[in-house]
């Protein structure tokens, strides 16, 4: 990820600190250590589980504040203490978060005092991952994490190596210095802050009559879960959004349309733009909609539709003739010889990136969690493995950071 000045960025900033049940739990008093050197206020919240491993004291001695352990407690719950801590923040900071309490936190639960913060704040969300390598690569804890992505919280990777339980691989929490700077980055603004970005998601509806229309499986799922990872980085991210199920990821201004010349005012409106992804499945045609619904006809038969062609929304961003995005990205969606109609596409709407997926129908993409796409730009086709939708969206949100790294 890029690098940032963020001298400064954590004196006076107040972290809520939520300790859960792990082995990495004794890194977390060189963590407070680390934060208050750069001016941070720590208040630390310790979990039964986490008590097990540090003691209430340690942490009190070194973050200089009470540390709150009980949601049932008298002098603190008499004021509603749950939700001043919850409020009083500027960031809550799960370190370490097992898969037990990623788990609860993904199902909403408020059984104890660390869940119900959790539930009661309106403030941003980081957790820093530490379990085994077979819990942190179980579809469970894989369903968790895509869950806690898409309420926006901001995830601290672990890192691979020896673990305390003897195994080898992915898992271990990452050190205190990189939680810091992953702290210092997000109140820095994050790699792309003073960005700007358009991205489109969803089907489109063409209306054939006021009961009818025209449209494809796109569930929006992908276009969502970019749009959240490029927030997540700092970027003022506007999504033009079909019609889905999904709701508005955090932070993002959201404008809903329905057909593809909705979209494509939508888009206009939104610029100027540095970024322009189109992860939208626009319909290529409309029709002339019928002002009534249209009924049967006598001796039956079907109706008559004349079609024409939905503006390229793509095509128009790519070839703006005075407020084109520094880098414009677009999707192909195909079920056969996908890289070579990808490139075509690319070439043919004189985008910069062309992600390119399989939608056949065996592949689960269309309306799934998961994605397995190759990205082409100008130099070799790099594909991805399958994932989730939502690390994608991370993996492509880092690369157009990188991107804005590497240009002026």
């Amino acid at each position: 990820m890029l690098a940032a000045d963020v001298t400064g960025t954590l004196s006076a900033r107040r972290v809520l600190l939520i300790v859960g049940g792990g082995i990495a739990a004794v890194k977390i008093p060189d963590l407070i250590r680390r934060l208050r050197e750069r001016g941070a206020a720590v208040r630390p919240v310790l979990t039964r589980s986490g008590a097990e491993f540090v003691t209430p004291l340690a942490l009190s001695a070194l973050a200089e504040e009470k540390v709150y352990t009980e949601l049932f407690d008298l002098t603190d719950e008499a004021e509603m203490g749950h939700i001043q801590l919850s409020r009083q923040a500027d960031i809550v900071l799960v370190a370490p978060a097992t898969a037990n309490l990623m788990a609860r936190m993904a199902a909403g639960l408020a059984d104890d005092l660390a869940t119900t913060l959790l539930l009661a704040t309106d403030k941003p969300v980081m957790i820093a991952p530490a379990m085994n390598v077979r819990m942190w690569q179980h579809p469970a804890t894989r369903r968790n994490l895509a869950q806690l992505r898409d309420d926006g919280a901001i995830v601290v990777d672990p890192t691979e190596g020896a673990m305390a339980c003897g195994e080898f691989g992915p898992g271990r929490m990452a050190e205190p210095l990189d939680i810091v700077a992953a702290l210092e980055r997000h109140f820095a603004g994050g790699p792309l802050a003073g960005l700007k970005a358009v991205v489109t998601s969803g089907p489109t509806h063409e209306p054939i009559d006021p009961v009818r229309y025209i449209a494809n499986r796109s569930s929006g799922k992908q276009g969502h879960a970019i749009a959240g990872a490029l927030r997540r980085l700092g970027a003022s991210v506007t999504l033009v959004s079909g019609p889905t199920g999904l709701p508005d990821p955090p932070g993002v201004e959201t404008v809903r349309v329905e057909t593809a010349v909705e979209m494509r005012d939508a888009c206009e409106a939104a610029l100027p733009a540095d970024i322009a992804i189109c992860a939208a499945a626009v319909a290529d045609w409309r029709v002339e909609a019928a002002g009534q619904k249209l009924k049967k006809r006598e001796g039956g038969g079907a109706p008559e539709l004349s079609f024409a062609e939905n503006p390229d929304i793509l095509a128009g961003l790519a070839g703006h003739a005075s407020q084109r995005p520094r880098l414009v990205v677009g999707f192909a969606a195909e079920t056969q010889n996908v890289i070579e109609y990808a490139e075509t596409k690319r070439q043919k709407k004189g985008c910069d990136w062309i992600v390119a997926n399989d939608v056949s129908p065996d592949t689960g993409t269309f309306g799934g969690d998961r994605n397995s796409i190759t990205l082409i730009g100008a130099g070799e086709p790099e594909s991805w493995p399958p994932m989730a939708k939502t690390a994608v969206a991370e993996r492509l949100a880092d690369r157009i950071a990188r991107f804005f790294g590497s240009t002026p």
